[in-house]
């Protein structure tokens, strides 16, 4: 997640403050388009992605991003901060409380009109926090017992997925707003999108390795206690 770095940097090339969340959330879905694909190749030497999740959610998973983004449009700066930082805390209490040990609370991943709700509601949220479905794509993956490590690796493919809508749709709701800082297309900073993706690229396969290291167990807490510095630096920006 970049969006609260971005949020506190942007400031300093002069984004104006009610524009700062929305230039951070595009920027931020920009930055995922190269970055889960590098990370989806390092999770599949690994056998970590489930490509058959990718594909079935794929087509609800990006009509949900239109519409996340075409909220976003009608959001005030200081609201969408305020979504972005009381989702993550959500996501972070699931990962911080004990593991559910024995039978998952679903025997699969879900199909047909529940598969449309969850993947629709995962690219409509993702859009709006601009974390590229990674969070939400392994809590959902994880309550339906698949294990963490391919949670996360297929969660790095629904990145791109989400991304790549969502960047358009933040480059055209931004189009023809004023103040905006020097290489952005609308919400979408170009220079700072280019910067974060050449060092991401760079030290995701790092990332990746030190995950599969990790037991189960304790990655979850340190995914957990990483959502709840990410949550509460949004809201106390804001």
């Amino acid at each position: 997640m970049v969006v609260p770095a971005l949020v506190v940097l942007l400031p300093l090339l002069g984004v104006a403050p009610d524009q700062t969340a929305h230039v951070a959330v595009g920027t931020s879905l920009a930055t995922i388009i190269f970055t889960s694909i590098r990370s989806t190749q390092s999770h599949a030497k690994r056998a970590a992605v489930d490509f058959d999740v990718l594909r079935s959610w794929a087509v609800w998973v990006v009509i949900g991003t239109a519409l996340g983004t075409l909220v976003a449009g009608y959001v005030s700066g200081a609201q969408l901060a305020l979504i972005f930082g009381i989702g993550v805390f959500i996501f972070a209490i699931y990962f911080l409380l004990p593991e559910r040990k024995g039978t998952p609370l679903f025997a699969a991943m879900p199909t047909g009109l529940p598969r449309v709700g969850m993947a629709g509601t995962l690219g409509a949220f993702s859009a709006l926090l601009g974390i590229g479905g990674g969070t939400l794509t392994t809590l959902t993956m994880t309550v339906c017992g698949a294990p963490i490590h391919r949670a996360i690796g297929t969660a790095a493919g629904m990145g791109a997925i989400i991304a790549i809508p969502g960047t358009i749709g933040f480059m055209l709701i931004g189009l023809g707003e004023s103040g905006l800082p020097w290489g952005s297309i609308g919400f979408v900073n170009l220079p700072a999108a280019v910067a974060i993706v050449i060092t991401s690229v760079i030290f995701a396969p790092l990332g990746v390795a030190a995950a599969h290291r990790l037991p189960p167990a304790v990655l979850r807490r340190v995914f957990g206690a990483y959502l709840i510095v990410v949550g509460a630096t949004m809201i106390a920006k804001f």
